[in-house]
């Protein structure tokens, strides 16, 4: 299992990935989570509220690149 997520003044990145595939992702553009998952396999879905959890983290990102921004002046 590989996550990414990370920010920047003004992009973000949630992603969840299994043996090199991508499972899950937040379309912050389209404000919801995409499973692009192959029609041949069993599809797997995220709970509920996932993307939500997704801008939150979001928010979070950005308030901790502030503060790291300043502590390096």
């Amino acid at each position: 299992r590989f996550r990414i997520a990370g920010c920047s003044d003004s992009d973000g990145e949630k992603m969840y990935a299994l043996d090199g595939e991508e499972m899950w992702y937040a379309d912050f553009i389209n404000k919801k989570g995409v499973e692009p998952q192959p029609s041949f396999i069993d599809h797997i879905s995220y709970v509920e509220g996932a993307y939500e959890n997704a801008e939150a983290d979001q928010q979070i990102c950005r308030q901790n690149l502030k503060l790291s921004a300043k502590a390096m002046k």
